[in-house]
C-alpha cells in the first residue's frame, strides 16, 4: 500500500506478509504432504477461517547463506504474485529454528503424476494446460520475473483434476531480471533446461523453452530430449544439439498448428523464440475452449458494477476478507469468470476487456462515465487495470462474505492488541507501509467511522461501515 499526495492506494499484497506469533497460534498443523532436502510440506487448518492450507516448513540449520537468500527472494516474489494459476501465499512466520511459508493447498497432486496416469493428453486437454501455463508465465515476465525451473513437478492440480485450475509453484530459483542484462547462473532440471542456460547466457525466454518441452510431453507422452539411462549430462548434451522429432509415431495425428507452436517454443536461438505474450495469440492456443458458468458470470459482473469503495477502511477490510477468508469454491468460480474476461491472458483486466465482458454477458454497453466510475472504485491500487485480487473483492457475494463471523475476523486483524476496539495507531499500522500515510489521513478515516467520537472504532461501528459496502444491490 502506498500514498501519493492525499490518495491512499490499496494493493493486493497488503495482507500478505510476516505474521507475528507462533505457527500454532494461527494454524492447526496436520499430516506431511511431501518432504525435501530442507524440510517438509504439511497440511494445516487456518483457525480463523477453518480453511485448509499448506505450510512449507524449512529448518534454518539446513540452509546456508545463499540458500537463505534464495528463500527470502522466493517469499518476496510470491508476495507479488496475483494470478489465478500461480499458487497464492497467505503469509509466512519464523521462529528460532524454522521458517514457515503458508500457501493455498492443491490436493490433486503434480501434473507430472497426471501425465504418468494418462500417458499422454488429447490436444484439447493440452491446450487448456498450455493456455494457463503461458498466461501465468506472461504475467511473470510482464513483472520482470523469470521462473527458471518450469516442469510438470512444479505444477499442481486441484482434487477434481480440472486442468484449468492448475497452479505453478516453487519459485525458489525465480528472480527479478533486468531486460538489458543477461543471466548467467546454470539452474533448472535436465529435461527442461534451455540450451542457453547450459551456456550461462540467457534471458526470460528460457521459460518458453521449458514450456515447449512440457507441451511436447503432454502430446506425446515422452520428452523431446531423452537418454535411455536418464543420465543428466547425456540429456543436456542432446538439449545443446536441439534436435527433436515431430514427424514419427504419435506426431502423425497431431495438428499442424500444435506442431508449429512447439517449433516456435523450441526455437534454438532465444532471440527468434516466441514470447509468452505472442504464444497466447497463436492459433492453437486461441482455439482453447473455456467453460464458464453463465449465472456466476452475471452475478460477478453485477457485483462488480455496484461495488462502491468510498471509505478506505471499508476497502481494506473487504480486501482482507477477499484475500484471506473467501471460500475456495467461490474463489474458483470467480477465477473462471476473471479468466474468461482476460482475453489476452496477461492476468489483469483492461477497460476494453471489461466493456467486452458486459456486452457479451449482459448485452449491456457501459458508457464512459460508468466505466470511469467502475475503475475508480475497483482499481484500488490505481494501476490502470483490474487485478485478480481486486476483481475477487469487488465481485464476491456480500451475503456469503459479510457474515458476522468474517467481519469479526477482519475486525480482529485490525485490533492487534485484542482490546475490542481499533485505535488510531492500529489503523495506521495496517493501512500504512513505512508510515507513508500521514496522521491527518488516519484522523479523517477514524472520524468517518467513529460515530460516538470515542477516539476508537468499536465492532458495531465497524460492522455498520461494512454493511454499507453494497457488493450486492
Amino acid at each position: 500500500m502506498e500514498k501519493t499526495g492525499e490518495e491512499v492506494k490499496i494493493s493486493q499484497d497488503l495482507f500478505v506478509g510476516k505474521k507475528i506469533g507462533k505457527i500454532r497460534d494461527h494454524y492447526r498443523i496436520g499430516k506431511v504432504l511431501g518432504s525435501g532436502a530442507f524440510g517438509e510440506v504439511r497440511l494445516c487448518l487456518h483457525k480463523e477461517s477453518q480453511v485448509q492450507r499448506a505450510v512449507k516448513v524449512l529448518r534454518k540449520n539446513l540452509l546456508d547463506e545463499k540458500e537463505m537468500e534464495m528463500l527470502k527472494n522466493e517469499i518476496g516474489i510470491l508476495k507479488e504474485m496475483d494470478h489465478p494459476n500461480i499458487v497464492k501465499m497467505y503469509e509466512f512466520l519464523e521462529d528460532e529454528k524454522r521458517i514457515y511459508i503458508v500457501t493455498e493447498i492443491c490436493k490433486g497432486g503434480e501434473l507430472f503424476d497426471e501425465i504418468l496416469n494418462r500417458s499422454k493428453f488429447t490436444e484439447t486437454e493440452a491446450q487448456v494446460v498450455m493456455k494457463w501455463l503461458l498466461s501465468a508465465i506472461n504475467y511473470c515476465h510482464k513483472k520482470n520475473i523469470v521462473h527458471r525451473d518450469l516442469k510438470p513437478e512444479n505444477m499442481l492440480l486441484e482434487q477434481d483434476k480440472d486442468l484449468e485450475k492448475l497452479k505453478i509453484v516453487d519459485f525458489g530459483t525465480s528472480m527479478t531480471f533486468d531486460p538489458d542484462n543477461v543471466l548467467n547462473e546454470k539452474l533448472g532440471t535436465a529435461y527442461y533446461i534451455a540450451p542457453e542456460v547450459i551456456h550461462k547466457k540467457y534471458n526470460e525466454k528460457c521459460d518458453l523453452w521449458s514450456c515447449g518441452v512440457i507441451m511436447y510431453i503432454l502430446l506425446s507422452g515422452e520428452p523431446p530430449f531423452n537418454d535411455p539411462k536418464a543420465d543428466n549430462e547425456a540429456i543436456m548434451k542432446k538439449v545443446e544439439e536441439g534436435k527433436y522429432d515431430i514427424k514419427k509415431g504419435v506426431w502423425k495425428s497431431i495438428s499442424k498448428d500444435a506442431k508449429d507452436l512447439i517449433k516456435k517454443l523450441l526455437t534454438f536461438n532465444p532471440d527468434d523464440r516466441i514470447s509468452a505474450e505472442d504464444a497466447l495469440l497463436h492459433p492453437w492456443i486461441k482455439e482453447t475452449k473455456i467453460e464458464i458458468d453463465a449465472e456466476a458470470a452475471s452475478n460477478a459482473l453485477g457485483n462488480l458494477n455496484t461495488f462502491r469503495s468510498g471509505q478506505k477502511l471499508k476497502v481494506a477490510a473487504a480486501s482482507y476478507i477477499g484475500s484471506q477468508l473467501i471460500s475456495k469454491s467461490e474463489k474458483e468460480k470467480l477465477g473462471s469468470v476473471f479468466k474468461k474476461l482476460d482475453k489476452n491472458g496477461d492476468g489483469k483486466l483492461s477497460r476494453e476487456e471489461i466493456l467486452d465482458g458486459y456486452e457479451e454477458h449482459f448485452g449491456k454497453f457501459l458508457n464512459e462515465d460508468e466505466i470511469d466510475q467502475l475503475f475508480i472504485d475497483v482499481d484500488t491500487d490505481k494501476s490502470g487495470f483490474i487485478d485478480y485480487s481486486e476483481f475477487i473483492v469487488a465481485s464476491m457475494s456480500s451475503k456469503k462474505n459479510m457474515s458476522e463471523e468474517k467481519l469479526t475476523a477482519a475486525f480482529k486483524m485490525f485490533d492487534s492488541d485484542g482490546s475490542g476496539t481499533i485505535s488510531k495507531d492500529e489503523l495506521k499500522k495496517v493501512l500504512s507501509s513505512s508510515n507513508q500515510i500521514g496522521d491527518e489521513t488516519i484522523e479523517t478515516i477514524l472520524w468517518e467511522v467513529d460515530k460516538d467520537k470515542s477516539g476508537e472504532i468499536e465492532f458495531n461501528e465497524f460492522a455498520e461501515l461494512m454493511g454499507r459496502l453494497d457488493l450486492d444491490k
